[in-house]
């Protein structure tokens, strides 16, 4: 599995917390290969405690002296970064990178590198870097969390993967005839509870079908708009039964 050779790598990370929270990124990704660049004192009680059920990943991670061994049998390293400049303008979003990323781990490792949380990447690092990724924010605040930024590269990596299927709409899109019936239903009912006028009625319809035809209607949708109208046409002509009770002999 091509996602078992993505390798995030943190260079000088300062704070367990965050330490803690990218292996619980990583964990939503299907990512688990940590490696940490010569990690400054870190609260490992407080990584521990934000990895939540990730706990694994941060107990399995591997731990270097330099950049340079991290990444050593890497095929493809992406550096990432938040400042522009004369050797950083040739980065690319973390989506424009993530089919590279896949393909290359289809066979050999990639290393997603992530700089100090106080300064990020220096030059030299991103020296050693295939391809540099820059993630899309305001020109106001550019700076990411680094677990915020592990999170980001390694959910593209992971669609970009293709394993990820969402979940489908059980019930078939509702066919003409059947909409047609529903709207005839609505219209009967939208007339008894004096919602409209019989004049109107066309011109009113129009609209309830311009509101019910801004998405995809299917057969249980169908049914339960059915079943209100019909409610609602029996709530109507209960209190139409009502109201001419003859009351004159109680």
């Amino acid at each position: 599995m091509s996602l078992d050779n993505i390798r995030i790598v943190l260079v000088n990370p300062i704070y367990g917390g965050n330490v803690g929270s990218t292996c619980r990124a990583m964990a939503n990704m299907g990512i688990s290969d940590l490696a940490l660049v010569k990690p400054l004192n870190l609260n490992m009680e407080e990584a521990r405690k934000m990895a939540c059920h990730a706990v694994h990943i941060l107990e399995s991670k591997t731990e270097y002296a330099n950049l340079a061994e991290a990444i050593a049998n890497c095929g493809a390293v992406m550096g990432t970064t938040a400042r522009d400049g004369l050797y950083r303008q040739h980065a690319k979003t973390p989506r424009a990178w993530a089919q590279k990323a896949v393909d290359v781990a289809k066979t050999g490792k990639v290393a997603i590198v992530f700089g100090r949380e106080d300064n990020g990447l220096s030059n030299e690092d991103l020296a050693l870097c295939t391809q540099i990724i820059q993630i899309p924010t305001t020109l106001d605040f550019k700076s990411l969390n680094i677990a915020q930024a592990v999170l980001i590269c390694c959910y593209e990596i992971f669609l970009a993967f293709g394993t990820y299927e969402p979940i489908m709409e059980m019930s078939p899109e509702a066919p003409s005839d059947a909409r047609e019936r529903m709207f005839a239903m609505w219209r009967d009912t939208l007339l008894r509870i004096g919602f409209m006028k019989e004049d109107k009625a066309d011109h009113m319809m129009q609209g309830v079908r311009r509101i019910l035809s801004r998405g995809t209607l299917t057969m249980d949708d169908i049914k339960i708009l059915m079943g209100i109208a019909k409610q609602a046409a029996w709530a109507a002509g209960s209190r139409e039964r009502s109201e001419n009770v003859d009351t004159s002999e109680m």
